[in-house]
């Protein structure tokens, strides 16, 4: 085992994969010489090359739409996003294009192509880069969503992503890139469709993903001082979800509270609830409870950027309550 930052772990994962496969290749903004914004691609560039380690122009829409042509003639390439909020600008080459183009050719395209990089809520990036951009994707058919959480997930997920046929989009929260873990010394993978049992407990599923995980354990420790058993769920896979797992803890503890830094109208909370109604109402003993950031931009202001997006405290006060409800 080795302790290995979180920025790291994703490091190790495209550099195993280029190396495996020459087909794998990366670009976006300063991923060759500088390294990527955060560092993921470091002196990648020195050990294969500029053109495997393409430096594109600031032209997001542009070099998303090369990536594509490049996936459909053989590579595999792996998009990186400054940051995840500048992709809006690719929105049509990854919905209409990644997403889509397997089912109109009739499958003789296959759009193996990763989209990474930071997202979610930092401190005091402001509005336009505190997007949460899995909830304008969920309803792009043809896309797989992932959110890591740790290294050793995003590690495993990664070189997964990397390998899969379909796009990934793959996405990062800009504070965990610190984070570390103890990482096996061997090669693993991790499957893209699987959420993760963080927690067994009996009371209350906890359902999470990305930074939240953090926030939910945090508060874990609080409700196991007080006498509560709470089982969380890592969602990792946004789409599709697993609802293997999901049912299996439901089934469990019936009652479930759901915590996500997307904003509550529209979030992966929203189709999370609307799926387990459809297909666990009768196994709910309460209304599922979801704790979202509020549905305004992300204010720059510490103060005010804290508010906006659920922290610990709120969480332990959730469980409260739902514990308290009668059957």
């Amino acid at each position: 085992m080795a302790e290995t930052l979180f920025f790291n772990a994703l490091r190790e994962a495209i550099d195993e994969e280029m190396e495996r496969d020459q087909t794998v290749m990366v670009m976006g903004e300063d991923v060759g010489h500088y390294g990527g914004s955060y560092k993921v691609t470091k002196d990648l560039h020195k050990k294969y090359g500029d053109l495997r380690l393409l430096d594109t122009p600031i032209a997001e829409n542009s070099f998303t739409g090369m990536a594509v042509g490049a996936a459909m003639t053989g590579l595999r390439p792996i998009i990186e996003g400054m940051n995840m909020g500048f992709l809006l600008l690719a929105f049509n080459q990854i919905a209409n294009n990644a997403g889509m183009l397997r089912y109109t050719s009739g499958g003789n395209f296959k759009i193996p192509m990763v989209i990474r990089g930071p997202g979610g809520v930092g401190r005091q990036l402001g509005a336009e880069h505190s997007q949460r951009l899995e909830t304008y994707f969920q309803a792009v058919p043809g896309l797989k969503i992932v959110a890591c959480s740790t290294p050793y997930n995003a590690k495993g997920l990664l070189k997964s992503a990397i390998r899969d046929n379909n796009p990934v989009l793959f996405f990062e929260h800009v504070l965990l890139y610190n984070l570390k873990e103890d990482l096996p010394e061997e090669e693993y993978l991790l499957p893209l469709d699987k959420a993760e049992v963080v927690r067994s407990g009996k009371d209350v599923t906890i359902i999470t993903y990305s930074r939240m995980r953090h926030h939910v354990m945090q508060a874990v420790k609080t409700l196991e001082k007080d006498g509560y058993d709470p089982e969380v769920i890592d969602l990792l896979s946004l789409k599709p979800l697993d609802f293997d797992t999901i049912g299996a803890s439901i089934r469990k503890t019936h009652r479930v509270i759901i915590v996500e830094e997307a904003m509550r109208t529209g979030g992966i909370a929203a189709e999370v609830i609307a799926s387990i109604n459809d297909r666990l109402f009768d196994e709910l003993d309460a209304p599922v409870l979801r704790l979202s950031s509020q549905d305004i931009p992300t204010p720059y202001n510490g103060g005010l950027e804290n508010l906006t997006i659920v922290q610990p405290q709120q969480i332990v006060e959730a469980v409260q309550k739902m514990a308290a409800l009668k059957v």
